[in-house]
């Protein structure tokens, strides 16, 4: 099962990872690569505990930032 994965970086440096197909599923690490290791690790545990229904035909396209002007 392939998964939409939003990666951001926090104030601190920190790299943190959701899951927007599965609530509540995301979790944070130092490094790419262990983020990477934790959030296969969080969609294997969150499958097993919730039972999950793939949903069919949903693609993620792409991810686009918008900046905006703030007063």
């Amino acid at each position: 099962m392939k998964f939409a994965v939003i990666v951001e970086k926090d104030e601190d440096g920190i790299y943190v990872a959701s899951v927007p197909d599965l609530p509540g599923c995301h979790t944070q690490a130092k490094t790419l690569d262990e983020l990477t290791k934790r959030v296969k690790e969080a969609i294997t545990v969150y499958l097993e505990a919730e039972c999950f229904k793939p949903k069919e035909g949903i693609e993620l396209v792409g991810l686009q930032l918008v900046e905006v002007p703030t007063n």
